[in-house]
């Protein structure tokens, strides 16, 4: 894979940009979503363990040699402009204002929350985001009787026609394209999903009915608990500093045995807090037979984090509410 990224590094050096038309082929050819470099990233799965540091340092050499090739290329473009005025223009005229937009904070925390776990080795995953039963409750070990069933958590719609009637709901959780992944391909499953979620719940400063998450998955042979703390560490670490304060402790999930919840400390006050940031744990046998995986070949992990919490603690956000408002006088602190 090297050879291959050492190939792509020439590719774009070699690259020839002119004028606004080859920036935009350059971008989409190397920096878009279905470009070569979020391809190669998402072959991380395939590298060798013992080879995967070598590897995804020189994957990120390749990206930054890519970004910093685009955003030289597109400041020259832009100072080439040359504003030319005719004669009878009044050149005391105020400038009309140009207002610069930028992508919405929930979204840029997303992408980074995506690029750090790109750079762990795991690709994207997306699916829908209405469901029903077996992908959101049943194969995930929800009992009959689980609360999270009950109509003050979840939005419900009825789908009819002659031939029958099918409840389906609007996901609570992101946890279906789990089932999706194992019962599609087989292991090994190295994937993060991000997506929008609802739930039936009161809009307070804390929660709100929709939401986002960011689920994670990775099957495969011999999955241990440890190899998860240390994914989640990693990930805390990359996202608050090296010096963030952090703890895991046990919990339940339905669909995770043993679970834990992962805390980081918040200092929000003079006193500060300790904050849940996800949820967590190895896939319950349970859950690998209802997507047809023998529990006793597969083990695995997976996590859930709230992307809007995330959000709140990046930019010290004390209100779940305002992300949603779109009130530009909050939004111009993210632009640029």
């Amino acid at each position: 894979m090297i050879s291959d990224i050492e190939n792509l590094k020439d590719e774009i050096k070699k690259t020839v940009i002119t004028d606004k038309e080859s920036l935009e082929a350059f971008r989409l050819r190397f920096l878009s979503r279905k470009g070569k470099l979020q391809s190669m990233f998402g072959n991380m799965q395939n590298v060798p363990k013992k080879d995967r540091s070598r590897v995804g340092k020189a994957m990120n050499e390749v990206k930054e040699l890519a970004e910093t090739k685009f955003n030289t290329q597109k400041k020259a473009l832009q100072n080439k402009k040359k504003t030319r005025f005719k004669a009878t223009d009044d050149l005391t005229l105020p400038v009309s204002p140009e207002y610069a937009g930028s992508l919405h904070p929930l979204t840029q925390t997303e992408n980074e929350m995506k690029n750090i776990f790109l750079r762990l080795g795991f690709d994207v995953a997306d699916g829908p985001e209405i469901e029903d039963d077996f992908h959101n409750f049943t194969s995930l070990n929800f009992p009959p009787d689980h609360p999270a069933r009950d109509m003050q958590d979840t939005f419900f719609i009825r789908k009819s026609d002659k031939k029958e009637v099918q409840d389906l709901v609007m996901r609570t959780h992101t946890s279906p394209v789990q089932i999706r992944l194992m019962k599609d391909q087989p292991p090994p499953i190295r994937s993060v999903i991000p997506g929008r979620v609802y739930r039936n719940e009161a809009v307070t400063a804390k929660s709100y009915f929709q939401f986002n998450q960011m689920e994670g998955l990775y099957v495969d042979h011999k999955v241990t608990m440890g190899e998860l703390i240390e994914t989640l560490v990693m990930f805390a670490r990359l996202m608050y500093g090296s010096d963030v304060k952090y703890r895991v402790r046990p919990s339940f999930f339905p669909f995770t045995e043993p679970s834990i919840e992962m805390d980081v400390w918040w200092e929000s006050d003079s006193d500060g807090q300790w904050l849940e940031i996800l949820g967590a744990g190895m896939v319950d046998p349970n859950v690998f037979e209802a997507c047809g995986l023998d529990p006793e070949t597969y083990t695995g992990y997976a996590f859930g984090m709230g992307v809007d919490r995330i959000a709140m603690l990046r930019y010290g956000i004390n209100d779940i509410r305002i992300l949603y408002e779109n009130d530009i006088r909050f939004l111009d602190q993210f632009t640029g």
